[in-house]
């Protein structure tokens, strides 16, 4: 153990969990170690890049706050949020797929009756969103708690306004008793994630662009189905081939028609997967949010 070198210093590590009481944090740890181990002999890691890459997670640390989450950006713009949720979320055909939660949820966020204004004063367009919620055999899910967030006609989140002291263009709402829903908000409209810190110095020097395509965000639960976290994109969307996290899916894509009074509408139905008929293993915090 004093004289270790780059050959077998690893093993040394894993000989240190070798008596980790959790099997799961074991196999993590152990997979982890070897991974990593493996990727700095593959590139031949210096000591100033290994610095580098330590003050760039300590620059993600320092400028998240309560309403700025830069490791959830950087676990999205590496593909690395989409991956596991393709991982856990492999449900059966006919059920709406999920995508990304991203960085800009908030908890708590108001109640609204169906057909009620969620943006509360956010800028934009005037749209309205209707639709049911199903389950896979087809029957409605009355009752849903369907939560719903997005960005104004800027691009922002209520929570990037820093003079905002109420929600907006977020709502909470409850799905009537044949499954429907609806609601007015604004149009949505592509916007960059936030790149004015380490991750935007990231896709910088990857040149790599920071747009992700417009859509509205869903997070939908019922009792007896699997929580549904998701997306819904504008089809004319010119960033659906380029999502700077990777969270398009066809299936997820929508048309918003515009209106003769120059309002938008745009029509989208759920189907949920009944718990229990999952393919794979979703991993899950105790709230049963996928994360």
């Amino acid at each position: 153990m004093r004289n270790l070198d780059q050959n077998t210093i690893t093993q040394a590590v894993l000989a240190r969990h070798a008596e980790a009481a959790d099997p799961r944090f074991k196999q993590i740890m152990t997979s982890l170690v070897n991974h990593l181990h493996d990727f700095a002999r593959e590139v031949r890691l210096t000591e100033a890049e290994w610095a580098k890459g330590i003050e760039f997670l300590t620059r993600c640390g320092h400028i998240t706050d309560d309403k700025r989450q830069e490791f959830i950006l950087l676990s999205d713009v590496l593909g690395l949020s989409m991956l596991t949720v393709a991982m856990n979320n492999d449900k059966p055909e006919g059920c709406t797929e999920a995508t990304v939660f991203g960085p800009f949820h908030v908890e708590g966020a108001p109640h609204y009756e169906l057909g009620a204004d969620i943006a509360n004063g956010a800028q934009g367009v005037p749209c309205i969103v209707r639709g049911t919620v199903r389950g896979a055999n087809g029957k409605p899910v009355p009752g849903a708690h369907i939560d719903v967030w997005q960005s104004d006609e800027d691009g922002l989140y209520d929570v990037q306004h820093g003079e905002i002291d109420h929600a907006q263009a977020r709502g909470i709402l409850t799905a009537d008793a044949e499954g429907g829903y609806r609601f007015r908000s604004i149009l949505a409209v592509p916007y960059a994630i936030p790149h004015d810190g380490p991750v935007g110095d990231l896709l910088k020097t990857a040149a790599r662009h920071p747009w992700r395509p417009a859509h509205l965000h869903f997070m939908i639960k019922a009792n007896g189905y699997e929580t549904l976290i998701t997306h819904v994109f504008r089809s004319d969307d010119a960033y659906l081939d380029s999502d700077a996290v990777f969270g398009v899916r066809q299936s997820l894509i929508a048309d918003w028609n515009r209106q003769s009074d120059g309002s938008y509408l745009v029509e989208y139905d759920f189907v949920l997967n009944p718990l229990g008929d999952t393919q794979s293993t979703s991993l899950r915090g105790d709230s049963g949010v996928d994360r």
